[in-house]
């Protein structure tokens, strides 16, 4: 965190092209596989390969506490790295096998292996799975975020970005639903079929390598625009938690970190039982799983035009209370209603209708959180700047990267301990689940998961920067590199 770079190079109100903004963005199909793949992962090691609900959701908490080691440390020594290619784009191509490696490893475990050695395995390529998007997603945060410092302008950087990100998981989700997992007469849960996961290791691997490689080599260009390191330190662990110990001091950042935190903590629950609720208590077949990925892409279409309209007109701070409010309330709706016996019966043909009609509007304003909390982010590095004197990127986005990662980690512990709880059984039929199960897996995505977001709306509710402050952050790093030039 201690190098030290031009605070306000004369570009930083540049406007970025459709093209960059594009190619920056290309680098989210590598995470739409990822998250297509977890939506499997849980129900591929417990019903398949018979291990328990809290032994996988251990793996996945193991996974989750070497990304808060790993992540602080590759964000702090992007910061500091200097090379010819610039400090974000050599991690970003080291990222490429262990992603690669890692994903196809992660769904080919080998035959007859014991309960406590699956565990083992799925943690082991978990982790690995887990280092390598630390290299790829913590460089490329911090290259959006450097792009541009316009206060407007980052945000249409991000929100190209989650577009992208939410369009290409659509598509790979609906993939792996209709295509590679569907149910038919053999398996009418699709999910259970172990031999499409195959198929699933090697399309999810090519997509990797091509997703990163297209990303760094496409935004090769933007290296003369980025800031760039005048005086490179070797790294010290000492001047690395004072700078930590500054950035955390800051009332805004820890605000948008909880926040973000929370956002994919509770996204990272449902993410898991939901699954089982549609499955298991809903009776949805595979393919019908999809149009929850369907309800999902008005949000995603809306995005860009909705921030262009408000971004403009209201604050980041209450953009994002409003719709995490919004979002919480409408995500859980169905289930809630479920559990007061208000919800249509599983022969009813408004089943799929009251399950993703509010699943639409809770994502129809989703991304405005997200996009709004990562252009949050950016700001937090200029304030950081100004306080410090140093550029912060990397180890102001690796609570980003942590905060994405934690949605198949801290989620997913916290999803397989309650299927325990649950007493969710082994090789599950759909429809025969016993009514306190059946409560469990719709307590946990209604109200347990209404009350955990809702946090992040109370934590936003402490975030100090604002348009008019943020310009007096710009001002001051202008008169100090001016002073510094002098």
């Amino acid at each position: 965190m201690e190098a030290t770079t031009e605070s306000l190079t004369p570009e930083g109100h540049r406007k970025v092209s459709v093209r960059t903004k594009l190619l920056f963005a290309s680098g989210t199909l590598q995470e739409a596989a990822v998250t297509a793949g977890g939506l499997t992962t849980m129900l591929f090691y417990n019903q398949l390969l018979g291990v328990s609900g809290t032994l996988a959701g251990t793996a996945f908490l193991i996974a989750s506490i070497s990304d808060a080691v790993t992540d602080p440390l590759v964000g702090a020594f992007s910061d500091n790295f200097k090379s010819r290619w610039g400090r974000r784009h050599p991690l970003m191509l080291a990222s490429i096998l262990p992603i690669a490696i890692g994903f196809y490893l992660l769904y080919q475990p080998p035959a007859d292996l014991s309960e406590f050695g699956y565990f083992l395995w799925l943690t082991t390529f978990l982790v690995l799975l887990r280092i390598g998007q630390t290299l790829y997603l913590i460089p490329h945060d911090a290259l959006g975020a450097e792009l541009t410092q316009d206060y407007e302008g980052r945000t249409l950087i991000f929100a190209y970005n989650a577009v992208a990100q939410g369009i290409l998981t659509i598509t790979v989700v609906g993939v792996v639903t209709m295509l590679i997992f569907p149910s038919n007469e053999q398996f009418e849960n699709g999910l259970l079929n172990e031999a499409a996961y195959f198929i699933l290791a090697v399309a999810g691997c090519a997509t990797i390598i091509f997703s990163v490689l297209l990303c760094t080599l496409g935004t090769l260009d933007q290296i003369p625009h980025l800031h760039q390191i005048s005086n490179k330190k070797s790294f010290e662990l000492r001047v690395y938690l004072r700078g930590l110990g500054v950035l955390l001091s800051s009332r805004s950042y820890l605000a948008a970190c909880i926040s973000i935190l929370t956002i994919y903590i509770s996204i990272g629950i449902i993410g898991i039982v939901a699954n089982y609720a549609y499955l298991y208590v809903f009776e949805l077949t595979t393919q019908q799983l999809f149009w929850a990925s369907v309800a999902k892409t008005p949000g995603i279409l809306v995005a860009l035009p909705l921030l262009a309209y408000v971004g403009t007109r209201f604050e980041k701070k209450n953009i994002v209370i409003a719709a995490v409010v919004i979002t919480a309330v409408f995500l859980s709706l169905p289930h809630n209603l479920s559990m007061l016996g208000l919800f249509p019966g599983n022969d009813s043909p408004w089943v799929l209708i009251g399950l993703f009609v509010p699943l639409a509007i809770g994502y129809l304003i989703f991304p405005m959180a997200t996009i709004t909390l990562d252009s949050q982010l950016a700001d937090c590095a200029d304030e950081h700047d100004m306080r410090s004197g140093d550029r912060a990127e990397g180890a102001i986005f690796a609570v980003r990267s942590f905060a994405l990662k934690t949605t198949n980690g801290i989620g997913a512990f916290i999803a397989g301990v309650a299927l325990d709880i649950i007493r969710f059984p082994d090789n599950a039929e759909m429809g025969m689940l016993e009514p306190f199960t059946v409560d469990g897996l719709l307590f946990l995505n209604g109200p347990l998961f209404l009350i955990i977001y809702l946090i992040a709306a109370y934590a936003m509710s402490f975030y100090a920067i604002d348009k008019a402050r943020h310009d007096e952050i710009l001002q001051t790093l202008k008169e100090r590199n001016e002073t510094r030039g002098s």
